[in-house]
């Protein structure tokens, strides 16, 4: 595997951090904003620190609700990176950046700063064939994507409230990693403000205007049989997670009335409420079906066809992203404790999803994000043994 032209230096963490500061320092900065009679802005409340350690890693379902900025970065080892050694000297970084006493943040306060770090299949193949997380990420239809952009061996997701820490953090991270990696492909994205949908949860409403995300593990027993691996020990803690970044056809999907958007999503655009009806979190009735036979929910409604039960399959935590970069669309992250989950919905989708045919994926992959670490058990010790 051939070395990055220009690995991650320290140097190259200064330049970026700089230029992020010296951003920070003068956006807004008008005469306007100077003025003594101006009265100044209230200060915004600081979001309590999220704890880097413990069984899980955080950022999958700590905060709760999750930060509404992230950044995801995508990179190779080298072929002389020991896997073991880079993840615990990622695992001090990311302790020391979470709890804000890392010079590299520049003082910069981390609030609710998560990091969540995961390993692409060809390390995990190399801990044991037989792990969860050793087997690629399958192709689809309505894929146009790079080389570049498909698979990887390191996962490193940034998640914050405050949304200049994302590529501070990065480089801080990245400079820690040093040559030892090669970045592949990095995309930042944002969550809509969060709307309640009754039982205590909220979800984002995202590009399209729907409200995304509402079915999901979120209790703790649902997440004990769906999301955590509770086995090998080397993995136990930990899940899948696969990334999909998907091109969206926003005016095409603009054109068509609000009715005919509600049928390719199976609910209704201002509530989330099902179109068999109930509420936005009990979820639809997939019998439910008009006077004259017509199902309520339409045959091909993505609440249908990526229902669970339907698929026969576990629940995924889903998060939605949006993006402009390179191309507005969505970033789309599923946790889970078996790929299948993932891939055997997407495939029953395939079939005849409606949302679909407005979306093309342009970049995939999936890894298994590490079980949680501490002081004791360096990230990636129960995998790659310590450093």
């Amino acid at each position: 595997m051939r070395r990055a032209d220009h690995p991650p230096s320290r140097r190259r963490f200064l330049d970026v951090t700089g230029a992020m500061m010296a951003a920070g320092l003068t956006a807004g900065c008008t005469a306007d904003d100077a003025r003594p009679d101006r009265p100044a802005p209230a200060p915004e409340a600081t979001p309590a620190t999220v704890p880097a350690t413990g069984r899980h890693q955080a950022g999958i379902t700590l905060p709760q609700p999750a930060q509404p900025n992230l950044l995801a970065v995508v990179a190779d080892l080298d072929d002389a990176a020991a896997p073991g050694p880079l993840l615990a000297d990622l695992g001090r970084a990311v302790e020391t950046l979470t709890a804000g006493t890392d010079p590299r943040l520049l003082g910069l306060p981390p609030g609710d700063l998560t990091v969540t770090v995961g390993v692409g299949p060809r390390l995990v193949r190399e801990a044991g064939a037989s792990l969860p997380g050793a087997a690629d990420l399958p192709r689809f239809s309505r894929e146009r994507i790079a080389p570049r952009a498909r698979g990887g061996d390191l996962l490193i997701q940034i998640c914050a409230g405050d949304a200049l820490l994302l590529p501070v953090v990065a480089a801080a991270l990245l400079d820690q990693a040093g040559d030892r990696v090669r970045e592949r492909w990095r995309q930042s994205a944002r969550r809509g403000a969060n709307v309640a949908v009754g039982e205590g949860l909220t979800a984002p409403r995202n590009p399209l205007g729907f409200i995304d995300g509402i079915v999901g593990p979120h209790t703790a027993a649902e997440q004990r049989r769906d999301l955590w691996l509770s086995g090998p020990p080397a993995v136990a803690g930990g899940t899948i997670a696969v990334l999909r970044r998907m091109e969206l056809d926003l005016p095409r999907f603009a054109a068509l009335s609000v009715a005919e958007q509600e049928a390719v999503i199976g609910r209704r655009r201002a509530s989330g409420v099902p179109l068999s009806g109930g509420s936005a979190a009990s979820g639809p009735e997939l019998g439910a079906k008009t006077p004259d036979g017509r199902y309520l929910v339409p045959a091909d409604a993505h609440a249908r066809r990526a229902h669970a039960t339907l698929v026969g399959v576990g629940l995924m935590l889903r998060r939605s992203y949006s993006t402009d970069e390179p191309a507005l669309g969505l970033l789309f992250i599923s946790f889970q404790n078996d790929l299948r989950t993932f891939t055997a919905t997407l495939a029953h989708m395939e079939t005849s999803d409606a949302l679909l045919s407005f979306t093309t994926t342009t970049a995939g992959a999936t890894f298994l994000i590490l079980p949680g670490f501490d002081r004791r058990r360096p990230l990636g010790a129960t995998l790659f043994g310590r450093s």
